[in-house]
């Protein structure tokens, strides 16, 4: 059985940082698919951060310059890097696995599996 498990959210001030992990079971993150998305209420989910079987990584234009998605592949576990933290990243953030993709990608639909979420709140 799959499962995916977020740590690392929390309230910080605009300007700050934080580091999400998703610590993974029953699949291997090495030469895996895998992706950090993110939803506020009323909106919908959208992705973050992903990084393909190549290792090549996108990011939405939001956070391009300040988020950044790694994997740990001895701890099998995947991160998202987030610093200079604006209130409008506040959020619930999902890491996502297994997109059929040797270059990643930030569409929710194409992801098999899913973790329960992490609220980060940023505060101006």
């Amino acid at each position: 059985q799959v499962q995916l498990v977020e740590s690392g959210g929390g309230s910080v001030q605009a300007g700050g940082s934080l580091r999400l992990s998703c610590a993974a079971s029953g699949y291997t993150v090495s030469r895996a698919c895998l992706g950090w998305f993110r939803q506020a209420p009323g909106k919908e989910r959208e992705g973050v951060a992903a990084i393909g079987t190549l290792g090549i990584t996108h990011y939405a234009d939001s956070v391009k310059g300040r988020f950044t998605i790694s994997k740990d592949n001895a701890k099998n576990t995947l991160y998202l890097e987030m610093n200079s933290l604006k209130p409008e990243d506040t959020a619930m953030y999902y890491c996502a696995a297994d997109c059929p993709y040797a270059v990643g990608s930030l569409q929710t639909a194409t992801y098999k599996y899913w973790g329960q979420g992490t609220q980060v709140t940023v505060s101006s």
